[in-house]
């Protein structure tokens, strides 16, 4: 992950939240001993539907699961 200074990140805020959005590629700001990542809204909203899902119970074995069923095993049509 690229570090930058909060000084350089603000005089170049624009420029980094269009080179984050479109490489998904997280940016670490510092200052003082404090830092903060900057990341496009697309990949956040994807950390949280993941920390969702992995909190229902047994949702984490139904995925593994899934995962390891051979494709022609799954089912070619939906009877939903």
């Amino acid at each position: 992950m690229p570090t930058i200074s909060a000084a350089k990140a603000k005089a170049n805020l624009h420029k980094l939240m269009g080179q984050t959005a479109q490489s998904h590629e997280p940016i670490v700001i510092t200052s003082e001993g404090m830092n903060a990542v900057l990341l496009a809204e697309e990949d956040w909203r994807a950390i949280q539907e993941t920390v969702y899902l992995l909190s229902i119970p047994g949702m984490r074995q139904t995925i593994r699961k899934s995962l390891a069923t051979p494709i022609g095993k799954c089912a070619k049509n939906l009877r939903w």
